[in-house]
């Protein structure tokens, strides 16, 4: 994209009144227009968040229409925590992505190509920015886990809902996998990036079996 494309672009968002740091006291225009105005967060890590978050009330709703389900009281309460984290995670990987955003841009525009004071502040807030993603990914799984549960138990009607939270609970494991494996605090090896894949996967194969079985 060239100078001109990019002007043209930033100028179709007005983001002077996007003052607040808490995304749930926005409009969701006001949010959309946040996370496509040309600045810092939120990001890719806080929209996978949000998704995870639409997934877990998608749930929740599915469980709360299925009176015959014994189960499916505590379901909607534990994919309404879900929820509610998935929403935190949103905020702290934006405070996160922004400080390690400056940090490496201060470190590309200091003078000294070698500061072991520097490059260990870095690498801590890469690696804070990393913790996000991973949990993000983390509780992708665990609602893409009761997706399976709801769309097994759940009256007929709502079982395209459960394999539609399933699908987005994929999505966002697979948004939040990515950013855990690009950060630079990760390197081949680390655990951490095992996990995130492990979490991707797992939700991944929930989304698969259940929209085969809506087909």
């Amino acid at each position: 994209m060239n100078a001109k494309s990019r002007k043209v672009l930033a100028t179709t968002v007005d983001s002077s009144h996007l003052t607040t740091n808490d995304y749930l006291d926005l409009r969701f225009e006001e949010l959309l227009d946040r996370i496509s105005a040309d600045g810092l967060a939120p990001g890719g890590g806080s929209a996978a968040a949000f998704t995870v978050a639409f997934a877990a009330r998608l749930v929740a709703m599915v469980a709360r229409c299925s009176a015959i389900w014994k189960e499916a009281p505590g379901v909607a309460a534990q994919a309404t925590a879900i929820s509610d984290r998935a929403i935190a995670l949103a905020q702290s990987d934006g405070r996160a992505w922004d400080a390690a955003l400056l940090a490496l841009r201060d470190a590309e525009a200091a003078d000294t190509q070698d500061d072991a004071k520097r490059d260990f502040a870095l690498e801590r807030k890469l690696e804070a920015a990393a913790a996000a993603p991973l949990e993000i990914a983390s509780l992708a799984a665990d609602i893409a886990a009761l997706a399976a549960a709801a769309g097994e138990r759940c009256e007929a009607t709502y079982r395209a809902d459960a394999a539609a939270a399933a699908a987005l609970a994929a999505g966002g494991a697979a948004a939040a996998a990515h950013l855990v494996r690009v950060n630079l605090g990760i390197r081949p090896g680390d655990p951490r990036l095992a996990d995130a894949l492990s979490s991707e996967q797992a939700a991944r194969d929930v989304a698969d079996r259940l929209g085969g079985a809506a087909r």
